[in-house]
């Protein structure tokens, strides 16, 4: 226990038992006893301020964790989408095409249209083979029959 909180502990506990012996109540307990008790009520009252500062400190620590992992995964879904826009506008049949790509936890997800199956299979290979990909939801439809 730090000097300070010693020295405040034992300022109260003095002061609490001269108020006790001023008032003129008895007990069987001495003025000694009672301070000694005063002093282990005022380090338990320490003790436990001290594990609640830890333990708040270790909440904090999960906390932050916590927001740096779903920073990173915020970070690492808007590469995937990136890299799958940049994969699709490379492709020869899918590059003028208006695709919608939404990534959330690695898993991908492709709306708009295509202009056959052939096309839209291969929107679905494109998606897969980008690093960090997971899984990958395609919502395309086929022009003239969606």
């Amino acid at each position: 226990m730090n000097s300070t909180l010693r020295i405040t502990a034992i300022a109260a506990a003095l002061a609490a038992s001269t108020l006790v012996v001023a008032c003129g109540e008895t007990e069987d307990a001495t003025v000694g006893q009672r301070l000694d008790g005063a002093v282990a009520d005022v380090q338990q009252s320490g003790t436990q301020l001290g594990n609640d500062a830890r333990q708040a400190a270790q909440d904090m620590k999960v906390a932050g964790s916590e927001a740096a992992d779903a920073m990173a995964r915020g970070a690492a879904d808007a590469t995937i989408t990136a890299k799958v826009n940049a994969a699709l506008a490379a492709d020869d049949q899918l590059k003028a095409l208006a695709i919608d790509v939404d990534t959330s936890n690695g898993r991908v997800e492709l709306t708009g249209t295509a202009p056959n199956a052939e096309a839209r299979a291969r929107a679905t290979t494109l998606a897969q083979a980008v690093e960090g990909v997971v899984q990958v939801e395609n919502r395309l439809t086929v022009e003239g029959q969606g």
